[in-house]
């Protein structure tokens, strides 16, 4: 026999935070309810689910909102690196994700370094399209000069 529950936290193969699911008696009473995983699917808790499953869709929908303006404005955006360089434009260092964000600092846009999507730091002059991960659905693209002092 089923039962049928409301899940608290994301649960591998079952479902994520808030969805209802149907799980063995036996599941339920000894692995999802103790742990705090799971709540038993009474009415009140699943309007209480539904309201807040609305709330977190409402959030979500704000921030990827504020995420695109935010990618719009670093669209438009140059940013320039000078750096010490030596023979064939190599770099003395390279420039990393920290240099990035302080230099869209200096522009005025302030992001978390972890957004900045560098696949190797780079060690050469010339001009970059740096990927920032703003949002799961959105990545703007920055152009980045690096040039030398």
């Amino acid at each position: 026999m089923a039962t049928k529950l409301i899940l608290l936290k994301d649960v591998d193969n079952l479902g994520k935070s808030g969805d209802i699911i149907s799980a063995s008696e036996g599941y339920a009473r000894n692995f999802l309810l103790p742990r705090g995983f799971a709540l038993s699917a009474t009415e009140q808790n699943i309007k209480t689910a539904e309201a807040n499953k609305k709330q977190k869709a409402e959030a979500m929908e704000k921030e990827r909102q504020e995420a695109a303006k935010l990618a719009d404005a670093i669209s438009k955006v140059s940013c320039t690196i000078a750096v010490e360089a030596g023979k064939d434009d190599k770099l003395f260092g390279s420039v990393t994700n920290i240099d990035i964000q302080k230099a869209l600092e200096a522009e005025g846009i302030t992001i978390d370094k972890k957004k900045i999507e560098l696949k190797d730091h780079i060690a050469q002059i010339g001009i970059f399209q740096i990927p920032i991960k703003l949002h799961q659905d959105i990545t703007a693209n920055l152009k980045l000069w690096v040039v030398k002092k």
